[in-house]
């Protein structure tokens, strides 16, 4: 496919995400749901005017739109809150990760619908939780308050404990399937590299962010370091392994908490990434999949069910152990459902373990992805809603 064509497709996908986002709006439902549903009508599964070979083609866009919306979290890190709230919403995001894999997993073996090793593998890719939807829904509607704020902070480290459990759950079943192939390195170095590394290497990418911005005072030049901090971090991230979100996450707070010109920074920021999300929301909803449906069985709906579950009453368990206002416990859990880009990237990881049912895992991941990203969206507008963050006239 040429440039030309790519930058029609470019066009369509922007006019189509602005109007189903007014209708989605009409509707009183949040944006992001307008523009998942316009690429879902645009992508394969419907018209087929996106192709498979386009969605590969641009997918540089979910890249950089993940990391501007990593970098966007890591700002409301700064050290003054989490003296404020102590180590809450770490304790909730290991809570709640946890307990969606065991809810899933514990089913599975209990009835003995799956095999040990396929039942940790699938149930490992539980604990992950997409943190775009979520994002858009809170700057869509302004919500603030410690709901908000705890649920921006539990997103974030969710993608470290998701990446955790599921190498440690990976290690198991290899260990169940051939205890000759399990190792140190593969089990505990490798995913500390990737986490850790990430978040070290982004937080000096931060700090050095600051030092340009002595020079560099107009707006333009400004927007001009963002981008190029941001797609660095991205690049690096790519180069040697480590996780993306993570990576620029901890740009964003390395930022946060030696920069006095937060404020001004994120603004610029905001006025830049509305098409970039407007676009890697419509590139989402053209890679879901309708046919995938018919192909999940007993598993899937085990999965998708279960999986709401564990995140619900895992993040109501950590909130409550960590004395969190009961707000928190109350509507934290059901804002916590949508899972896409980590997950499916994570399935690919799962299915090299048991490679026999790789399509399996993808189908019901995949399928786990449509039905999250398209109710999730609502169902954390209606959780802030209930929670007295977003005002009910918007």
């Amino acid at each position: 496919m040429n440039s030309l064509n790519i930058l029609f497709i470019l066009a369509v996908m922007i006019f189509s995400g602005m109007a189903f986002g007014r209708l989605a709006k009409l509707l009183k439902l949040p944006n992001v749901t307008g523009y998942l549903v316009a690429g879902l009508l645009l992508g394969p599964s419907v018209t087929g005017l996106i192709g498979a070979e386009t969605l590969a083609s641009i997918d540089i866009i979910s890249e950089v739109a993940l990391g501007f919306i990593a970098f966007s979290i890591g700002n409301e890190f700064k050290v003054s809150y989490f003296k404020r709230v102590g180590t809450t919403p770490v304790v909730i995001a290991i809570f709640e990760s946890l307990f969606a894999i065991l809810f899933v997993l514990a089913p599975l073996l209990i009835f003995g619908i799956a095999e040990p090793t396929f039942a940790i593998v699938l149930s490992s890719i539980a604990a992950a939780t997409a943190p775009a939807a979520t994002i858009m829904v809170i700057n869509q509607y302004k919500a603030k308050g410690p709901v908000t704020e705890m649920l921006l902070s539990v997103v974030a480290i969710d993608d470290a404990t998701a990446l955790a459990m599921f190498s440690v759950s990976i290690a198991v079943a290899q260990a169940i399937k051939d205890p000759s192939k399990i190792s140190l390195r593969t089990s505990l170095f490798d995913p500390l590299w990737q986490i850790f590394g990430g978040l070290i290497v982004g937080f000096i990418l931060g700090m050095l962010f600051c030092i340009p911005l002595r020079w560099f005072k107009k707006d333009g030049n400004r927007l001009a370091l963002i981008i190029g901090f941001v797609f660095l971090g991205v690049g690096i991230a790519e180069m040697c392994g480590f996780s993306s979100l993570l990576l620029c996450m901890a740009l964003g707070a390395g930022f946060a908490n030696f920069s006095s010109q937060t404020n001004h920074i994120m603004k610029l920021t905001d006025g830049l990434t509305p098409p970039i999300f407007m676009l890697f929301f419509v590139l989402s909803g053209a890679e879901l999949q309708l046919s995938v449906l018919p192909a999940v069985g007993v598993i899937g709906i085990i999965y998708v069910i279960f999986r709401v579950i564990g995140k619900i009453i895992g993040a109501w368990f950590g909130a409550k152990i960590s004395k969190a206002e009961k707000s928190i416990s109350k509507y934290l859990g059901p804002a916590l459902l949508p899972q896409a880009g980590v997950a499916i990237g994570l399935s690919l990881v799962a299915t090299q373990v048991v490679p026999e049912q790789g399509a399996r895992i993808r189908a019901i991941i995949l399928c786990g992805t449509l039905i999250y990203e398209l109710i999730g969206p609502v169902i954390t507008k209606i959780s802030l809603t209930k929670a007295g963050e977003i005002e009910k006239t918007k």
